[in-house]
Formats: structure tokens, sequence, C-alpha cells
């Protein structure tokens, strides 16, 4: 793996496959109001998402998705219909359709529940934002991530990571009224928790997409004095040295870069 793809894997922050399959049971309540709304909008949208997604599978990718749509049409009861949409979620993601993932996640967090299944719904929307370049699916998909997170972070506001991902999602979707506000969240996690590796190393990625890279380089090593083997930060810590233009360490960080992806 390059040092770019593994970058490119760290930055989607990927709770998907972590989290997928151990989902707990936390009850809570959703205004039932918005909670309609947004099941008319997902209905809407992904219908044409999955049309046009239906028209780019071969024959044998159509054969395998009938296959997973026919199990979830048969399903019978909460927990077989769940394993269904945990099976066709999967399915999209690995087919690189994020957008219809997300939404089969989002269907998975509507019936469960819970901080978890919310998290995965809003993590996979935001991969969808990341990789996307069609206007149209990033705004569906930004809208997406930001209700779920949203909703993963009322249900347990001291997990660091779903504001992490929130601050992402509104940087790589700037909103029009406050082009700032993901950089802005971030660097209010930053002032909260300043030892915090996954909110340092997510200001410093922001830092490498705009060219700072000194500020990024200053950042990283904060984040491998804290964590010496965390290798996201030392992944970005080679594009950070490559930028600068220090060839040295940027093939330093690239080899324990390289070794690091080894291990996983």
């Amino acid at each position: 793996m390059t040092t770019q793809q593994w970058i490119a894997l760290a930055g989607a922050v990927l709770l998907f496959f972590i989290l997928y399959f151990g989902c707990s049971t936390k009850p809570r309540s959703i205004a039932e109001l918005e909670k309609s709304r947004s099941l008319a909008l997902v209905s809407t949208d992904v219908s044409a998402l999955i049309k046009g997604a239906r028209e780019q599978l071969d024959e044998r990718l159509q054969s395998q998705l009938l296959a997973q749509e026919t199990q979830l049409e048969s399903a019978k009861g909460d927990t077989a219909e769940v394993t269904a949409l945990k099976a066709l979620a999967a399915w999209w993601y690995e087919a690189g359709f994020p957008a219809i993932s997300g939404h089969y996640a989002q269907r998975i967090a509507e019936k469960l529940e819970t901080e978890e299944s919310w998290a995965i719904a809003g993590t996979t929307y935001t991969i969808c934002l990341q990789r996307e370049q069609e206007q149209k699916i990033r705004a569906f998909c930004s809208e997406k991530a930001v209700q779920a997170l949203e909703n993963a972070i009322s249900m347990n506001p001291a997990e660091i990571s779903h504001r992490v991902n929130l601050g992402l999602t509104y940087a790589a979707d700037p909103p029009k009224d406050n082009p700032m506000k993901g950089i802005l969240l971030l660097r209010e996690l930053n002032d909260q928790y300043p030892d915090n590796v996954l909110v340092i190393n997510s200001l410093a990625r922001l830092a490498l997409q705009t060219g700072q890279y000194e500020r990024a380089v200053e950042r990283l090593e904060k984040a491998i004095e804290l964590e010496p083997d965390n290798w996201n930060s030392i992944c970005l810590l080679a594009q950070a040295y490559d930028g600068l233009g220090n060839q040295a360490k940027a093939q330093t960080f690239d080899q324990k870069c390289r070794e690091g992806s080894q291990r996983k």
C-alpha cells in the first residue's frame, strides 16, 4: 500500500467495519416529525441513486444485488431484517457506492436507535462526501452525515470521535453561511483536548489539504510524541515533510508508514 493510499484510508475515519457488526441496543427517542421528514427525503433521493447505480452494474453484480434484496424482502422480524440491511450496506460499500451504503446504514440506525449505529451511518456518508465528485450526491451525503452524527452526539456528547467526524464533514462541504464551521469546531476540540491525537491528526490533515505544511508538521510531531506508534500520524508526516521538500525525513516516515500498513 502506498503512502497516499494509507493516508486516504486513514482520512476516511473508517468506523464502518470496526463498528458494523458490534452494535449495542441502547434505546433512544427521536422526534417523529424529523424522522418522517428524513425518511421522505431518503426514499426520494436514494431511489434515484440506486437506479443510476444499478445501471452501472454488470450482470454478475446485478445477480448478487438481487439475492441481497431478496433476502431483505423475505426477512422475518427485526433481527433478520437488520442482518439483511447490514449485508446490503456492506455490499454497496464494496461495490463502490458509499452513498447507498450510507442509506442502508441509516435504516439500521433508525431500527436500532443506538449511538454506534448512528455513528456508522454518519461516517459512511462522510466517506461518500470525501470520495464523490458529483455535487448532487455530495450534497445528499453531507446532509445525511450531519443528521446521523448529530444523533450520535446527542446520545453520547462525551465521545470525541463523533464531533471530529462532524467537523470533518463540515470541512469537506462547508456551509455557505459559515465556511469555517468545520475548522472552528475542530479547533474548539483541540482547545478542550490538546493532547487528543485524533483531533490533532484531523487538524493536520486539513493543514495538508491547504498547503500549510509547516503547521502540519508542528501538529504531527506533537502527535507522535503523544503516541509514537500512531501510524496515521506517521503516514501524514511523510506527506507533510514531502510538501516541505525535506526528502530525507519524508522517506524515513514513508518507510515507517509502509511498515505500519503491513502490520495492519
